[in-house]
């Protein structure tokens, strides 16, 4: 699994703990389940293209 952060605020999502708020399960697939136009639900700035994946 991975952890992606966003480079705007910090914010970070963890494919293995998923994000519930955002409709993520624990275990969801970062390419295949978050939309291309899903944007950081903190800052509201940066898309999905623009999250780093850091580990």
């Amino acid at each position: 699994m991975a952890v992606y952060q966003c480079p705007g605020c910090d914010y970070r999502i963890d494919t293995t703990v998923g994000d519930s708020s955002e409709g993520f399960a624990p275990g969801f697939d970062w390419d295949a389940e978050v939309p291309e136009d899903w944007f950081c639900p903190d800052c509201g700035v940066r898309d999905k293209v623009d999250f780093e994946k850091i580990s």
